[in-house]
């Protein structure tokens, strides 16, 4: 559990609501259906339109990431490669069998079934890079989901605020009225920014974050089953990798 993830939110939501306390606006007043309508019914038909469905069905598998990202143990992942490594140089590549059927990360089973098969290190190399480009690729567009609503969400906040001053110019006649409808009309943009800067762009930039941490992770990986494939020394091994975890 990211407990950074979960104090930022509850500030976020405190500053807010504290804050327009403390402003004499009060709770209320950031209460209004047809602004939530206009910018977050908005926003999601913005992103709805550029993204493609199988990147916004990524985009909502990830999201949960910020609370509990994945767990990526390097110095874990540099024993067990130095023990792979031992083993291979005792009992052939071919005592690493085993081991596949045990490894329940998804990247690192694909690459030690290649060691195990016999694969040049060119070869290994080129399909493990592949697929740590590709996973990256589809990772990285999906967080840029949430940084489009981010960029989306203020401009419907301004076009909220617009509507309720158009709706308040037609109300003009009525004094009593006025104070309200521009209270209304800039809920929205208190929406829009809001959300855009308190939640859309963080969101977006910690999932890149983590994307790039399971990216470094699994280029550990690479390094580690190219090594055990070209014969280099545990001891080597272990002295090369443990430079990915400064």
């Amino acid at each position: 559990m990211d407990i950074l993830s979960i104090i930022g939110l509850v500030l976020a939501l405190n500053a807010i609501l504290v804050g327009a306390v403390l402003k004499g606006a009060g709770i209320m007043a950031l209460v209004s259906a047809a602004a939530f309508m206009i910018v977050m019914v908005g926003t999601i038909a913005a992103i709805f339109i550029q993204t493609p469905l199988s990147v916004m069905r990524r985009a909502f598998k990830i999201l949960p990431w910020i609370m509990r990202p994945p767990t990526r143990d390097g110095s874990q992942l540099i024993k067990k490669i130095v023990e792979w490594s031992n083993t291979a140089r005792k009992q052939g590549l071919l005592g690493l069998e085993p081991t596949i059927e045990r490894e329940q990360d998804e990247f690192v089973r694909k690459a030690l079934q290649l060691v195990v098969d016999g694969s040049e290190p060119e070869s290994i190399s080129s399909v493990m890079y592949v697929e740590l480009n590709m996973r990256e690729h589809a990772d990285t567009n999906a967080a840029k989901v949430f940084e489009g609503m981010g960029i989306y969400a203020p401009t419907l906040g301004i076009i909220g605020a617009v509507l309720g001053l158009m709706a308040v110019l037609q109300n003009l006649a009525d004094p009593t009225k006025l104070g309200h409808g521009i209270a209304a009309a800039f809920t929205a943009t208190v929406y829009g920014i809001g959300l855009a800067n308190l939640f859309f762009l963080p969101v977006a930039a910690k999932l890149k974050a983590i994307i790039q941490r399971q990216t470094q992770f699994r280029e550990m990986v690479i390094d580690g089953m190219l090594s055990i494939a070209q014969g280099e020394n545990p001891r080597s091994i272990e002295a090369k990798l443990q430079g990915y975890l400064h």
